[in-house]
């Protein structure tokens, strides 16, 4: 009882007081580095050098904001949350889904076990829909590979009882849903295919569409209790739900890009969740199908269509929530190239969606709350953190080697200011992650993944600031293997130069020894992120243990 009081106190008292503590540590910081960086007088190349490394920390300490503002919606003294999964409501009516996976070109055995799951949901009014998006035509294989696939995929579908649907492609995943809700709607697209294998039912009816990435399988009790909020909720456009890899335990890389989404998928999500601003992640997910039609479809516009048709949802006047429940487990990346691959996509549809979300917001600030378009800012900014990273590792680099200072400020002022927001910060991230079961050294793993993909976020964000949209290309999975050295030049060469500037650093405070505190800073954290960048090289041989 005592033990149960005490942590109710922690939780509603003390916690909510060190997370705005922090918070206003970080305000203060950012005052403290702003003024000295104004007052200093350098030499003008000096300037552009602080005034990258003063935009990368008003960067991180921006969105540091972001997330411990979730923090404090999910953990402080407030109302309770939107959607909760331990208080779901009855479902008194069994209306029609419709379950959804498309596949382009996905390995037999990833998709079987997908629909057997399908098969396997415990929810009666159910129809599954395979919609096989793979382009025959360019393959890469040989025609009879081509015929051998698409016979195996006919007699799978048969087989489990799925139907199955086909189309001239075009728009990759969006355009393969957008083109079978048109045939939902008796509008069906020229040159469809459409092969029925459902013991009953006529397609149509359906009132919400489950969508599913190819490797990704729901547990039985998936539909029900998602079912029952959306039909107590009918402003609701979507729910998402969180995705959870089972390769977590043998696989270095599915493992930290786990841990990498279990900060996003916790309080992040349920933050945005508490201020109806969850945007959906394409899988996993529920839609109304009537909230679909209303926006037009998916937006074919972003190579993530998921991202992209959220705000068109909550422009529209829709609504959205996340229910921190996992609910399907599927397959993470399992070696760098095809992690660097997802990365990459994702960086470039969140990004090019930057420009739309600032145009929205400057031609109709009204559209949606403040809270709202904070959080859209925050998620379509969220993949300049490479060129962040990229600023971090430079900036010692340059101090040890050339002696061009980044930061105008003694080292002691550089504590009293740095020092408070590094404990709180840190105190309060560990603590939070660890009431959700995580341990600080895992999810240091996650942490230390990002870091190492900063190259490839460089150059996802450098074209869609451009404008180029890319295409949409598959997350490898069921192999791994290793990259080469050259691909992963970027990473090495940083890698390099932070350590030969600590050792240089060395050698400059044992003859030189002044200034003393600045070469000591500068090196520690060289040494920091030369440890942080040598562990693509550990992440480059991806499994744990053998199989």
């Amino acid at each position: 009882m005592f033990t149960s009081r005490l942590w109710q106190h922690i939780k509603t008292t003390i916690f909510p007081l060190v997370l705005v503590a922090t918070m206003l540590a970080i305000c203060l910081y950012l005052t403290g580095r702003i003024s000295l960086f104004l007052i200093t007088d350098y030499a003008w190349y000096e300037k552009i050098l602080a005034s990258g490394l003063l935009g990368a920390e008003i960067f991180l300490m921006i969105h540091g904001l972001g997330y411990f503002l979730n923090v404090y919606r999910v953990l402080g003294p407030q109302k309770p949350a939107r959607f909760d999964s331990r208080k779901t409501p009855e479902l008194t009516s069994f209306p029609e889904v419709a379950i959804v996976v498309s596949s382009f070109k996905e390995p037999l055995s990833v998709v079987e076990d997908t629909l057997v799951c399908f098969y396997n949901l415990t929810y009666p009014n159910k129809r599954i829909y395979f919609l096989d998006d793979t382009r025959y035509d360019q393959t890469g294989w040989s025609h009879e590979e081509n015929i051998e696939y698409k016979n195996a995929i006919d007699a799978m579908c048969s087989r489990i009882g799925v139907d199955l649907f086909r189309r001239q492609w075009r728009g990759a995943k969006a355009g393969m849903i957008n083109d079978f809700l048109d045939f939902l709607d008796g509008t069906p697209p020229e040159g469809f295919q459409f092969t029925t294998n459902a013991i009953h039912g006529q397609p149509g009816q359906e009132k919400y569409i489950i969508v599913f990435d190819a490797d990704m399988n729901p547990l039985p009790n998936f539909v029900e209790s998602l079912l029952a909020h959306m039909e107590a909720n009918p402003d609701l456009a979507f729910i998402q739900t969180p995705q959870y890899y089972i390769n977590y335990d043998h696989n270095r890389v599915a493992k930290g890009s786990g841990l990498q989404q279990a900060v996003f998928y916790e309080y992040i999500c349920e933050g945005k969740s508490q201020q109806d601003a969850m945007f959906c992640c394409g899988t996993n997910v529920i839609f109304r199908r009537e909230a679909l039609r209303h926006v037009g479809g998916f937006d074919e516009s972003s190579v993530t269509e998921d991202f992209a048709t959220s705000l068109k949802f909550h422009a529209n006047g829709w609504h959205s929530a996340y229910i921190n429940s996992v609910l399907a487990f599927g397959l993470g990346p399992e070696d760098l190239g095809g992690y660097f691959k997802q990365q990459f996509r994702w960086a470039l549809g969140t990004v090019g969606l930057l420009r739309p979300i600032l145009k929205h917001f400057l031609h109709n600030p009204r559209a949606l709350p403040v809270v709202k378009w904070w959080e859209y800012f925050l998620s379509g900014t969220h993949y300049f953190i490479g060129w962040v990273m990229f600023i971090l590792f430079l900036c010692p680099i340059l101090y040890l080697l050339f002696g061009v200072p980044s930061y105008f400020a003694s080292p002691e002022v550089y504590f009293m200011l740095y020092f408070p927001y590094l404990v709180l910060s840190i105190t309060v991230f560990s603590w939070t992650l660890s009431q959700r079961s995580y341990r600080m050294r895992e999810i240091l793993s996650g942490i230390v993944l990002q870091a190492i993909c900063f190259p490839v976020y460089m150059w996802a964000t450098l074209l869609a600031v451009i404008g180029i949209r890319g295409s949409f290309k598959v997350t490898p999975k069921g192999h791994n293997s290793f990259l080469p050295l050259w691909q992963i030049w970027p990473q090495l060469s940083i890698c390099f130069l932070c350590f030969a500037s600590m050792v240089w650093g060395g050698l400059r405070l044992y003859y030189e020894q002044e200034p003393f505190y600045a070469l000591v800073v500068n090196s520690i954290w060289s040494l920091y992120h030369f440890t942080i960048l040598s562990a693509v090289l550990y992440f480059n041989h991806p499994y744990l243990t053998k199989r």
